[in-house]
C-alpha cells in the first residue's frame, strides 16, 4: 500500500469553503478501483490547515491516481485556495489498510 499524509494551509478567506472546493476531487478518487480511502480532516489548532490521509492500494493504482483528469481537476481548484505549498509524507507499506490500534480499547459499555 502506498500510504500519502498531506497538510494544506488553506487560505483563511476560504478555509470554511475548502470541504466544497475538493468534493468532485475527493468523490472521484474514491471511486477509483486503487483507493483505500481518501479521509480529510480540519485542524483543532489552526481552522487553516486540513489534512488528508490516502491510501493506494499499490504503485499502479498511484500512477492512475496522479495521471486522472479529476486529479489535475483537483490541483487547478485547490492552487487558488491555498496559502502555502503543502507538505506531503508518502511512504510504501506491507499493510493493505487500518489495522487496530494494540495500545487503546474501547472500555465499558
Amino acid at each position: 500500500m502506498i500510504f500519502i499524509a498531506v497538510r494544506f494551509t488553506v487560505r483563511p478567506d476560504l478555509a470554511d469553503r475548502w470541504p466544497d472546493l475538493v468534493a468532485d476531487f475527493t468523490r472521484a478518487t474514491r471511486a477509483e478501483p486503487g483507493n483505500l480511502f481518501f479521509d480529510w480532516s480540519r485542524g483543532v489548532d489552526d481552522p487553516n490547515v486540513y489534512t488528508l490521509l490516502e491510501g493506494f492500494a499499490d504503485d499502479e493504482a498511484g500512477a492512475v491516481h496522479v495521471a486522472s483528469d479529476h486529479f489535475a481537476a483537483g490541483l487547478a481548484a485547490m492552487a487558488g485556495a491555498v496559502a502555502a505549498t503543502p507538505e506531503i509524507i508518502n511512504v510504501r507499506t506491507d499493510r493493505r489498510g487500518w489495522g487496530p490500534m494494540a495500545e487503546l480499547a474501547p472500555t465499558g459499555a
